[in-house]
């Protein structure tokens, strides 16, 4: 092949219209994410841009949005357990999942604010 797969830019999730400040308040003011620029040519489009590590999640508009529930994209974490807690304090209603401890994997899901599902996970330092 001609090609190679680098890996990924971003992942989107999609919102409703007018979302832009209650994203804020969750990615960037919970979470920790950096807000980035949306360019120019795309603004006019609503939504807004957050760094997360190397990649970037960008949120959407959508018109008749309906979250994902199933479909998520997977964060990776280092001291998942400082995040748990944090979040927990923070009245972040987290979903707890041991289906991949066997494997040396700590996860749990979270929603957003607007009902998509988030997947936060560490693996043990063997594992990677």
């Amino acid at each position: 092949m001609l090609f190679n797969f680098l890996g990924i830019d971003h992942i989107q999730l999609a919102a409703p219209e007018g979302c832009e400040l209650i994203a804020k308040d969750f990615f960037a003011d919970l979470l920790g994410w950096r807000e980035i620029p949306k360019p120019e040519n795309l603004r006019k489009r609503g939504g807004v841009w957050f760094q997360c590590g190397i990649h970037q999640v960008h949120i959407g508009v959508q018109k008749d949005f309906v979250p994902a529930t199933k479909a998520h994209p997977a964060f990776y974490v280092q001291n998942i357990d400082s995040l748990r807690d944090y979040l927990l304090r923070n009245n972040a209603q987290v979903i707890e999942d041991d289906a991949r401890t066997d494997e040396g994997v700590k996860r749990f899901y979270l929603h957003d604010p607007f009902g998509n599902r988030l997947e936060f996970l560490e693996l043990r330092d063997d594992e990677r």
